[in-house]
């Protein structure tokens, strides 16, 4: 196909932000009808297309923005996989980006997730298809949450609506679903050193493929962006970095209070960056094709090479440039035109190094509920497409993520020196409400957990009280920092680790199973996990009364279990590692940790219908143990099961340390452990996840049967 000669954006004129005119024209409540002319839905077996047009008319609800019913989708219809569009058009592919972008908001209106990132990439994803040949070229997406329209494109559109159910697609790039998903991306800044690594490898395999790595939606901010940047740069192997600049640097995860501005330099530096000298390559090739061809090709030539150099050329070099990655942009992201022929000529040069495209996007782009909301629609539950209202169930608790926020607001009402740190989750970890109330004791760093640890270790050294509250899984990524900079100086920072458990719809990529496990075992750190939100507000309490060592507690995603919360909100500190009994029983003793204290209520009260009282017991503490209540337990009881929603190696291996240390296992005890399964769990619903790990109250009810000696069947 001839590329055609492309406008400059006017964007780029108007220093780099968008403008209402290289916006697509919007859908308006004084609209009742949609005409467009649309191809023939039938795809003959060499992809040309017939030139027989029909006409299709889409009518919108009386008093919403958006249709109400799913509008006809003709051409995306025909389209199964990506070599299905080879042969479109520009104007053709123009029409697929509008019914794709249709198609993703009816889907996710269906299944809840990540919709405003996504409709931002619909135009890059069908440019990207249309260029490159996936699987052979290698498409990786950063973060995840962005593949979407990538997902219907190949090959996966009927399996949308199982979007993050049990059984179903997950919410990410998953290798194990599609061939086209090279590499799994449920957490950021991951891509660029996997295609970098993927583009070394196909070089020592002799290979020719493209690798082109798409990072976006504040996934730049992470370190490991710059350093695999870096080696890029050093190793020069060949490979495309896109640059999804939609402006989320903190992504706005049930933000409550309006938009909070991007966070860091970067996102300052994005939006003042105009390109410099670069690609020479790129430049060379069009001044070629200008000699050979001439005429109709010089307007072309002439706009590659603006891109590549920059329309206004500075005298520094931009930090891409200084790291060793040829810069081009910014680009108009949702100009079909514009990329289709950069990203067509990028591949064509034959360059040598990575080369980055500075890609401007609209988070939310094409729905006018999410181009407007405070939060883009970042995640949303079910909704309804013509008026945007979104579903949400309404319960009779909060969340534990709100409990912790109004907690730590209480505690920092007494305590000035109170101060809390997250990682881009203002929304998420529910510090929102905190900056609302603490504006200038409120840090969010970006997506930067190994920095957030670091800092607050800084803070507690200057005689602060931080808390860093990071999701479970996301934790991981900031380890060693745990380890070396916190533990081992024994610094008061404090971890509140959200999300700990089963994670349901979002799957195994945030799945907190770990924490118990890698926290417990160092020296200093004090562990401790509420059964219920009361105790999450002791805890939190807790955390801010210990001065002397880190200390950690976790708590599950979800709604509290409905107890009376303390007067005012502020807990009350606990005698650190003392747990509690709960019921007292004979027999059989369920000693559980955390959340999981709940499903051990829930069994004792399957057992009492059967005439078989149980002590049940909340142990509070993984570090320090309570050694006198565990003791008590294994002593004058036959059985002692320890329950916890956490991997193996957590707060039973603690338990069973002492208990052998003890000698308390040298009798006729029978003790197990009741941990998650050492596999991962799929996304699904939380009762089917919490089904397969085998953590229900019925299978924590056969085990103490089954143990006594009594049949355990009928429980199931």
């Amino acid at each position: 196909m001839a590329l055609s000669a492309f406008a400059f954006p006017s964007y780029i004129v108007a220093k780099g932000v968008l403008t209402d005119s290289c916006k697509a024209t919007s859908l308006s409540s004084s609209s009742r009808s949609l005409a467009t002319d649309l191809p023939s839905p039938c795809l003959r077996p060499n992809n040309s297309h017939s030139n027989r047009k029909v006409k299709v008319n889409a009518s919108l609800v009386e008093k919403g923005e958006y249709y109400s019913n799913r509008p006809p989708t003709p051409l995306l219809d025909t389209i199964n996989y990506p070599i299905h569009m080879k042969n479109l058009s520009i104007k053709e592919l123009k029409q697929l980006s509008d019914e794709l972008r249709s198609d993703v908001i009816f889907n996710v209106s269906k299944t809840g997730g990540h919709l405003g990132s996504s409709l931002g990439v619909v135009e890059l994803t069908v440019a990207l298809h249309y260029i490159f040949n996936t699987p052979q070229d290698k498409i990786l997406w950063d973060v995840g949450h962005q593949s979407y329209p990538h997902k219907i494109l190949t090959g996966r559109r009927g399996k949308m609506p199982t979007m993050r159910q049990t059984n179903g697609l997950s919410g990410f790039t998953k290798r194990g679903e599609s061939e086209h998903d090279c590499f799994g991306t449920g957490h950021s800044s991951t891509t660029i050193s996997a295609g970098l690594g993927m583009a070394v490898g196909r070089d020592l395999k002799g290979k020719s493929n493209n690798v082109v790595a798409v990072i976006g939606d504040g996934a730049m901010t992470a370190g490991q962006a710059y350093e695999a940047m870096n080696n890029a740069g050093y190793l020069d192997s060949d490979m495309i970095v896109i640059l999804n600049d939609n402006k989320q640097v903190s992504l706005p995860t049930a933000t409550l209070d309006g938009p909070s501005p991007p966070v860091g330099a970067l996102s300052s530096a994005l939006s003042r960056l105009q390109s410099n000298p670069a690609l020479r390559e790129l430049r060379e090739v069009a001044k070629g094709v200008t000699k050979q061809i001439g005429g109709p090709m010089h307007q072309l030539a002439a706009k590659v090479d603006e891109y590549a150099r920059g329309m206004i050329s500075g005298t520094g070099s931009t930090l891409f440039e200084e790291l060793g990655l040829y810069y081009i942009g910014p680009v108009d992201g949702h100009n079909i035109d514009d990329m289709v022929a950069i990203l067509k000529e990028v591949k064509s040069a034959r360059t040598t190094g990575p080369v980055l495209i500075h890609v401007v996007t609209e988070k939310g782009r094409g729905y006018p509920y999410a181009e407007r909301a405070d939060d883009k629609y970042h995640g949303v539950v079910k909704f309804d497409p013509a008026t945007g209202k979104q579903f949400k169930s309404s319960n009779k608790t909060q969340s534990y993520t709100t409990y912790f926020a109004e907690a730590l607001v209480a505690e920092a009402e007494v305590d000035k020196d109170v101060v809390a740190i997250h990682a881009a989750m203002g929304g998420g970890t529910g510090l929102n409400l905190f900056q609302r109330r603490f504006p200038t004791r409120c840090f969010d760093v970006g997506i930067a957990e190994q920095h957030a640890v670091t800092f607050a270790a800084g803070l507690a050294c200057e005689g602060l009280k931080p808390f860093c509250a990071i999701y479970s899984s996301f934790m991981q990524r900031a380890y060693d920092q745990v380890v070396h900079d916190v533990d081992l100086q024994k610094l008061p920072v404090r971890f509140a680790m959200d999300r700990a458990g089963l994670v349901g719809a979002d799957g195994p990529t945030h799945c907190g199973a770990f924490d118990v496990t890698f926290m417990a075992c160092l020296p200093n750190m004090i562990v401790m996990a509420p059964s219920d939100e009361a105790e999450l507000f002791n805890m939190v309490a807790t955390a801010s009364a210990i001065d002397d060592r880190p200390s950690c507690f976790r708590y599950p995603r979800g709604n509290g279990v409905g107890v009376a919360l303390p007067p005012g909100n502020k807990g009350v500190p606990l005698e650190v590692g003392k747990g509690r009994i709960l019921k007292e029983g004979e027999r059989v003793a369920l000693l559980g940790y955390g959340s999981a204290v709940q499903s051990c209520l829930g069994a004792a009260a399957m057992l009492q219908e059967r005439g078989l009282n149980i002590t049940v017991a909340d142990a509070r503490f993984c570090k320090p143990l309570d050694r006198a209540l565990i003791r008590s337990l294994a002593k004058s009881h036959e059985v002692l099961i320890t329950v916890e929603e956490g991997s193996i190696g957590g707060f039973g291996s603690h338990v069973v340390q002492f208990l052998a240390l003890d000698g308390l296992l040298d009798g006729k005890l029978k003790w197990r452990p009741m941990v998650l399964p050492d596999r991962y769990i799929d996304h699904g619903s939380p009762a089917d996840q919490m089904a397969e790990a085998g953590l229900m109250p019925s299978h924590i009810a056969a085990t103490a049967l089954s143990l006594i000696g009594a049949p355990w069947e009928a429980l199931y």
